[in-house]
């Protein structure tokens, strides 16, 4: 046992002695290779032919293609030739017109209105009291003075008799006011006392009078008893409206005239006059306003029409149409009327030259199937188709419109 021990003690001792030395022997090879490491060593280089070689072939190819793109440039193709462009000159454009003669026509004023009456008034009472009869139906024509009504004269025959009594004894103490200042007994007091009494009594005589003819209503113009309001027995204030009175021969068409036609119009001028009926008559312009309205800048003008028959009613619409003198126009389509850049309404044309020409107008007539203008010379080629594709002083190749 004790043996034992003894050996693996010495084995113990043993293997730390191998493992310095083992070491000692590593660390030498390690301080040569770090020394080593510590020299510089110098760089070889060698050339590869293969590679020049390839250099060599993309230089050429790169001063081929230049040459190749530039020869064009530096030798051009004696056969090539520049191409020539040519334009083709722009043709005119093509319009259809026609020739227009001014002609001479008569300018009109045309406006819209209404019949008016010649008369129209409210009839009222001038006393107060009873009506004992009514003589007249509504909707009846009278002539001027016609009674209408008649008041119950009761109370004005009382008043009548009671002023003339009045007067009387006025009379009668006037007078024997004058003899005593003869006399001398009495005073001139006295005298103007009786002469005021005598003026007082003579006022009430006088109205009692004007009462009694008050007692009958009357019509104060010929016409038709457009609305009557009382009636027998009924009993109506001073003042009250009995009923309405319209004549209508004439009658007044009144127009409004704005401030740019008033020119135009002149009294006495003769008018053509259409009721919405469908009648027509002819008839005088008899007043023409100075003054204008201050909502609208008009002024009133009224012509007057015969209506003897009363057949025309008054209150409905009517035209007037005002011949104001005669002018020297073109008839022509609204079609081919046509604004220019300023916005001036006009018309196109063709001179001798085949340019096109811009003409303002004005209108002075309208129909159903033209207008007639004036701004445009006496014989015109008027552009009727393709005035829209064309400006003034472009060259156009007129040709003539066809017949409608």
């Amino acid at each position: 046992m004790i043996k034992t021990k003894a050996k693996k003690d010495e084995t113990t001792v043993a293997k730390p002695v191998a493992k310095a030395r083992s070491t000692a022997a590593i660390k030498v090879p390690a301080a040569q290779k770090a020394a080593e490491q510590t020299t510089p060593t110098p760089l070889i280089f060698t050339s590869d032919k293969g590679a020049s070689g390839s250099m060599w072939m993309a230089a050429f190819l790169v001063i081929a293609i230049v040459g190749w793109m530039g020869s064009g440039f530096v030798l051009p193709s004696e056969d090539e030739e520049e191409p020539i462009v040519v334009r083709a000159d722009v043709q005119p454009v093509a319009v259809a017109v026609t020739t227009s003669v001014a002609e001479t026509v008569t300018q009109f004023y045309q406006a819209e209105g209404q019949a008016q009456p010649d008369r129209d008034t409210n009839v009222r009472a001038e006393i107060s009291g009873d009506i004992a009869e009514v003589l007249v139906s509504k909707g009846q024509d009278i002539e001027a003075g016609a009674v209408i009504a008649r008041f119950d004269a009761t109370n004005n025959d009382a008043e009548a008799n009671r002023a003339a009594q009045q007067l009387a004894q006025a009379q009668r103490e006037f007078d024997n006011a004058e003899q005593l200042l003869a006399r001398g007994v009495s005073t001139a007091d006295r005298v103007s006392q009786a002469r005021a009494a005598l003026a007082a009594a003579q006022a009430q005589v006088t109205e009692v009078e004007q009462d009694a003819k008050a007692l009958t209503i009357t019509a104060p113009f010929a016409g038709r008893i457009e609305t009557l309001n009382i009636d027998e027995g009924e009993f109506i204030s001073a003042g009250s409206e009995v009923g309405r009175i319209v004549d209508i021969t004439p009658l007044t068409v009144a127009i409004q005239v704005p401030q740019q036609s008033l020119t135009r119009l002149a009294i006495g001028q003769t008018a053509t006059v259409r009721f919405i009926t469908g009648e027509e008559r002819t008839g005088t312009l008899t007043f023409v306003g100075t003054s204008a309205a201050a909502e609208t800048r008009t002024f009133l003008a009224e012509v007057e029409v015969t209506n003897d028959d009363r057949a025309i009613p008054a209150g409905i619409s009517a035209e007037v149409v005002i011949p104001t003198g005669d002018a020297t126009a073109h008839f022509l389509s609204p079609s081919i009327v046509s604004l220019n850049t300023e916005g001036t309404l006009g018309v196109k044309t063709v001179d001798a030259d085949n340019m096109v020409a811009f003409y303002p107008i004005q209108m002075v007539k309208a129909q159903i199937d033209g207008i007639w203008v004036t701004g445009l010379p006496k014989t015109v080629d008027v552009i009727t188709v393709g005035q829209g594709y064309v400006n003034k002083g472009e060259i156009v190749a007129p040709s003539p419109a066809e017949p409608k």
